[in-house]
């Protein structure tokens, strides 16, 4: 399985008992509030503005928060901040390639922040493009098993087109082309199938294997780049087996 769909899996259980979870609740804020502004402020008319909405919902952001930050992106209400979007590449322990994505007002103080969290978790900032080839744009569907097999999900999805569902314990990942993560949605609900996220993500080609050791290492410096403001996501091609997994969560 690949380091995205490990750290996928443990980031979805700790989102339940995050204890920052205003932090989250800011990063998925200001993803709807850019989505309506770049796409406009009508869901039914806006895929992304839809999916960051009901990602915000899954996570248990107040409605009234969700309307506000569609709104203030939607032009509807004044106070919409000018969010631009950044991508930072470096290494981590064990020469893990690690990819940053922020969503800031401010480029300078973003750049701060990830250099710091790099440098005192054993990382360090590399240059454009050095890292970023290893990776692919895809889009991932996350779909709680609930009773469902892996041919259940394959069967509804298929058709739309989907590539690959993967089982990562307790749900599914559904990979597809990102331009197909719209249609392969849609399949899912006409199937009245729940799912957890629909997003645009990074994954990796070629991972690097850690022990518990460097895993433990690893899953520092992302928890410290999550951990800055302007850190919207963080993507790292690193894989760690079920066994090491298993003696961290212990």
């Amino acid at each position: 399985m690949s380091g995205h769909s490990k750290w996928a899996t443990t980031k979805h259980k700790k989102a339940a008992v995050d204890a920052k979870r205003g932090k989250l609740f800011a990063k998925l804020i200001k993803n709807v509030e850019v989505a309506a502004r770049t796409g406009g402020g009508d869901p039914d008319g806006n895929p992304t503005l839809y999916d960051a909405m009901q990602k915000a919902r899954k996570n248990s952001v107040p409605v009234d928060n969700i309307e506000r930050a569609r709104k203030r992106g939607g032009g509807e209400e004044a106070g919409g901040a000018d969010w631009q979007t950044l991508m930072y590449e470096g290494y981590g322990p064990n020469g893990v390639a690690v990819l940053v994505e922020c969503l800031t007002d401010n480029k300078n103080r973003a750049a701060g922040e990830v250099r710091t969290a790099m440098t005192r978790n054993g990382g360090s900032m590399a240059d454009a493009g050095s890292v970023s080839y290893m990776f692919s744009r895809r889009g991932v569907l996350i779909v709680p098993k609930n009773g469902l097999t892996e041919d259940d999900v394959l069967g509804a999805v298929l058709e739309a087109g989907a590539e690959e569902v993967n089982d990562l314990g307790e749900s599914f990942e559904v990979l597809c082309e990102p331009t197909d993560l719209v249609e392969v949605r849609k399949a899912v609900q006409a199937a009245e199938i729940e799912y957890d996220s629909s997003e645009l993500s990074f994954l990796a080609s070629v991972n690097v294997p850690l022990d518990v050791e460097g895993a433990r290492k690893v899953f520092k410096l992302i928890d410290a780049l999550e951990d800055c403001d302007d850190v919207q996501n963080v993507y790292a091609n690193f894989d760690a087996s079920d066994e090491v997994m298993a003696e961290l969560d212990a």
